[in-house]
């Protein structure tokens, strides 16, 4: 017998399944370790320089033939208990079979999170730790009110760590993407 999505949201434990019960509300739902976390609609500032990031990666990996790259709102369900919503993913070739027609089954090789201050102990923290626990290649994170990005890569100890910060400016590259060089300007908004 499932119970009603209030009475989930309260007694932790919570998987996929209880997940799926969730009302659509506007608001991004995730489960880390099983317990529910929820933050409001993102802010134009957010949606647009998402939409800056998303369209030179889209390009680049569809050009060159790397695999995919989604946004928000993607159910990635990397456990039972961790189903997430990362404001961009890629997937590469190589983990296409991740790629259900409901959800991404298991870790995308990159994850983009887009901080705003309703997200900001949830994205540098719980999720960094979430993705570092599972086969996240690279993690980056970008707040677009600080003009401030810091990218995670896996070391030879298989240990997701800050390999890379940029403020303000800056060309971002990646292993994963190679040949991509990401001139951090571009990608910042202007005020609304």
């Amino acid at each position: 017998m499932s119970l009603a999505w209030e009475e989930i949201a309260v007694t932790g434990g919570l998987t996929y399944e209880d997940y799926l019960l969730f009302p659509e509300d506007g608001r991004r739902h995730e489960l880390i370790g099983g317990d529910h976390y929820m933050t409001p609609a993102p802010t134009v500032v957010h949606q647009r320089f998402l939409r800056n990031l998303s369209h030179i990666l889209s390009e680049y990996v569809t050009k060159n033939k790397l695999g995919e790259v989604l946004f928000s709102p993607i159910d990635v369900v990397i456990s039972p208990g961790d189903v997430v919503q990362p404001d961009l993913i890629f997937i590469s070739n190589n983990r296409r079979q991740r790629l259900t027609p409901k959800n991404v089954q298991g870790a995308p090789d990159l994850v983009v999170e887009v901080i705003s201050d309703a997200s900001r102990r949830l994205d540098r923290k719980l999720k960094r730790n979430l993705y570092g626990r599972y086969d996240v290649l690279e993690y980056w994170l970008f707040d677009p009110d600080l003009r401030l990005a810091e990218i995670f890569r896996r070391d030879e100890a298989g240990r997701l760590v800050k390999a890379a910060e940029y403020e303000d400016e800056g060309e971002l590259t990646s292993p994963l993407l190679p040949g991509l060089v990401i001139d951090l300007k571009l990608l910042w908004p202007e005020e609304v």
